[in-house]
């Protein structure tokens, strides 16, 4: 680290930025993109940064609506410290640390550092926030992913370097515009800069992937039913045809007149456009409207699949796959929030403190973590939580009632092992045979209770 500290003080203007293996000093360091595009055709998403926000997060509805969601739900959790006892979670608690965290940067909140960086993480792979030393310490920066380039260090001999199993993160590179913009980057060491992949690359040891890419495929198909639908009613909604021409039509004719005809009538922007043609001896139709297309179903089919992968349930995100039957139903949609927020929403917040906490570090005994409190998306699992105490707080009354030491009930509760409980001893009441109790004693003096016939009066 000493060494990429001296790198950056006096060799920055000079440092290489290219992608590739470099030596300084004796030592190997690889700088790798964080993401890198396809060489694809226009028609294609690409899964380049800017490509994928483009075409998909600003064209594509099903996937704006997906990931609406997700960042409206991920920005309410607010950060406070969380004690460890004993590798137990404990209480909550806050501190003046946090508040580079509530505070960002100018007008910044919690909020909106959570939702660029799940934005950065889902379109870029990787978010990336940058808090140098030697830069404001109430300020944060967010790092667009597209320009940032992770530099890896190793031991190994240079064209080893990169799959060597002492591999090392030192940092990042920041190319201020784009990697290609001939501008001197900026280094920030890797205690200075947070790096969140919430869904790790298998094949990049620190790197990360898109829930996009999977469904690459399926957000393009919708984008082509979407133009598919939409100039079905631009040109008046005919179907397609069959044309059978005469036979005394010349072969050289024909094939000059069908790549005429493909030219104006073929793909989807020249969809159902209505075909004028002379001397033609027979015109079927064999096109489907869009009712006997089963339209709706095609389409929602494939919108279930991108919600699938956002982690985000239809019922959530309003699509109509989600709007209909029982989907809606108080139990099922209860349930589809429960799986959006135990499998998307805490995992996501999980991995983002625990990211986070390169640059914000915990005060001993700590951790970062969320407060999910008063996030109204969960108030049913705080109702349940609620459910949960009221059976622990019977259960420690049950326990303390049979005589058990209340300190040894309450590790014994918490940690879910009947094992801790230490008895005192003593019983209950109930649990004596009768006439082993002793009497409490009568007062020496003062008047007495008459003994008659139906006990003392």
């Amino acid at each position: 680290m000493n060494l990429l500290q001296l790198a950056r003080r006096r060799f920055s203007p000079t440092l290489p930025y290219s992608d590739g293996l470099h030596s300084f000093q004796g030592n190997d360091y690889w700088s790798m993109p964080v993401m890198s595009a396809w060489n694809q055709s226009e028609e294609r998403v690409s899964t380049d940064f800017a490509s994928l926000v483009g075409t998909a997060f600003k064209s594509n509805a099903i996937v704006f609506a997906c990931e609406l969601t997700r960042v409206s739900l991920f920005s309410e959790a607010r950060f406070q410290w969380r004690q460890l006892r004993n590798g137990r979670p404990g209480d909550l608690f806050g501190t003046k640390d946090l508040s580079v965290l509530e505070r960002p940067w100018p007008g910044g909140t919690t909020g909106d550092l959570l939702g660029r960086m799940l934005l950065d993480a889902d379109f870029g792979t990787t978010a990336f926030v940058a808090r140098p030393k030697d830069g404001p310490a109430d300020r944060l920066m967010r790092l667009r992913p597209d320009w940032v380039t992770i530099v890896l260090g190793s031991q190994q001999e240079p064209e080893e370097a990169r799959i060597a199993a002492d591999v090392e993160f030192l940092g990042v590179l920041y190319h201020p515009g784009g990697v290609n913009t001939g501008r001197t980057p900026v280094l920030y060491l890797a205690d200075e800069v947070a790096c969140w992949s919430p869904i790790p690359d298998p094949l990049g040891q620190f790197s990360g992937t898109s829930w996009l890419t999977p469904v690459l495929a399926e957000i393009q198909a919708d984008l082509a039913a979407t133009t598919h639908k939409l100039m079905f009613f631009k040109n008046g909604a005919t179907p397609q045809v069959i044309v059978t021409v005469g036979e005394g039509v010349q072969k050289d004719q024909f094939e000059s007149w069908v790549t005429k005809q493909n030219a104006l009538h073929s793909g989807v922007l020249n969809a159902y456009k209505t075909l004028y043609l002379k001397n033609v001896d027979k015109v079927d139709v064999v096109g489907k409207d869009l009712a006997q297309l089963d339209f709706k179903a095609t389409q929602g089919a494939g919108e279930t699949r991108i919600a699938a992968a956002s982690g985000v349930h239809p019922v959530v995100a309003a699509l109509s796959e989600g709007m209909a039957g029982s989907s809606l139903n108080a139990g099922n949609f209860n349930s589809a929030k429960r799986l959006v927020a135990d499998r998307t929403l805490r995992p996501l917040w999980r991995s983002a403190c625990a990211a986070l906490e390169t640059i914000v570090p915990a005060p001993e005994g700590a951790q970062l973590w969320f407060d999910e409190r008063d996030i109204s998306f969960l108030q049913e699992d705080r109702k349940d939580a609620a459910e949960i105490q009221k059976t622990k707080a019977l259960t420690i009354e049950s326990l303390v009632r049979a005589g058990y030491e209340p300190k040894s009930v309450q590790r014994a509760v918490e940690a879910e092992d009947m094992n801790l409980l230490v008895h005192t001893g003593l019983y209950s009441v109930q649990l004596q045979p009768p006439g082993t109790g002793t009497p409490s004693a009568l007062p020496e003096s003062g008047p007495r209770p008459a003994i008659t016939a139906g006990g003392p009066s």
